[in-house]
């Protein structure tokens, strides 16, 4: 089936028209982008039916564990539908985070890095969950914060290190944004687009060098995430202690509970000793200790 809506066409599969409907209705009613003009540029979004159908649609260079992907070149999106797992994330916040890729490459091409290009359309989808990642992340407490080339690298890794590197990037658009409380990154978009490099844009926007961005990037990072990932470390340090010693603890415990069996025991034994000892003397089959000590006296 195929729905048009503004500059969005939709196609899928009938079990996908209620979300087919939903998903163009949100992009239209909310359709510009954070320091960007509004897109013009039609795009198609086509919904996968399932998983496999997903699969095929997006190639096999794509990650296994992404939700969706966006095809700038050919101004297109394939997301998966109604029986996508909850690991996929809500589809209108998801499909918001493709046309920011989008709305992004129609502004300045190919020109921003990995990072950016992921850190911006999280900022615009208004992904603010993605910094929960970094108040449990055990890689950002034990390496401290990664570089942005780092970041590259960190998309090209499993599920957990592209989802930390989202985080990171989230963070790292949102600080560089933060330079400029009044225009945020409307002024750098323009230099940018303007031919000027990553770094004489950062220069020329906000009167800072890339390097110098990226030391206060991490510092602040570290400053606002420092406690959360000192307590992850001690957790971990706490955790790993606590395997070690937990054997010996255990042993040492067995080894208390075979004396204090034994103690038990040996206390029993005496007791019963002693009842039995009692109950003859009272039947008359062993001798009261006077009775002892006078037939010593008479034999001697």
């Amino acid at each position: 089936m195929r729905l048009d809506t503004g500059r969005f066409t939709a196609v899928f599969f009938p079990s996908d028209a209620v979300l087919a409907r939903a998903l163009l209705q949100a992009a239209v009613a909310n359709d510009s982008f954070p320091w960007l003009p509004r897109p013009r540029q039609h795009v198609l979004v086509a919904i996968a039916p399932d998983a496999a159908r997903f699969r095929v649609w997006v190639g096999p260079e794509a990650p296994e564990w992404g939700a969706a992907i966006a095809f700038p070149e050919s101004r297109r999106i394939v997301m998966q539908g109604r029986r996508a797992g909850s690991d996929a994330g809500d589809p209108i916040e998801v499909l918001r985070h493709e046309l920011a890729h989008l709305a992004l490459h129609e502004r300045l091409g190919n020109k921003p890095p990995r990072w950016f290009d992921e850190g911006y359309a999280s900022v615009a989808a208004r992904e603010w969950r993605r910094e929960d990642v970094l108040a449990a992340n055990v890689a950002l407490a034990l390496r401290g914060t990664p570089s942005l080339d780092q970041l590259e690298e960190g998309f090209r890794g499993g599920s957990v290190a592209a989802q930390s590197a989202y985080a990171l990037s989230y963070r790292a658009v949102t600080e560089l944004a933060s330079l400029d409380h009044e225009r945020g990154l409307s002024l750098f978009f323009k230099y940018w687009e303007d031919g000027r490099s990553l770094d004489a844009a950062v220069r020329q926007a906000f009167g800072v060098t890339l390097s110098g961005f990226e030391k206060e990037y991490q510092g602040r990072t570290k400053r606002r995430y420092g406690g959360l990932a000192l307590f992850a470390d001690l957790s971990i340090v706490m955790l790993v202690l606590t395997l070690l010693i937990l054997p010996f603890l255990f042993a040492r415990r067995a080894r208390d509970r075979r004396r204090l069996d034994a103690m038990l025991a040996a206390d029993e034994a005496a007791d019963k000793a002693e009842r039995e000892s009692a109950i003859a003397m009272l039947i008359g089959e062993a001798p009261s200790p006077d009775e002892g000590q006078t037939n010593s006296k008479v034999e001697g």
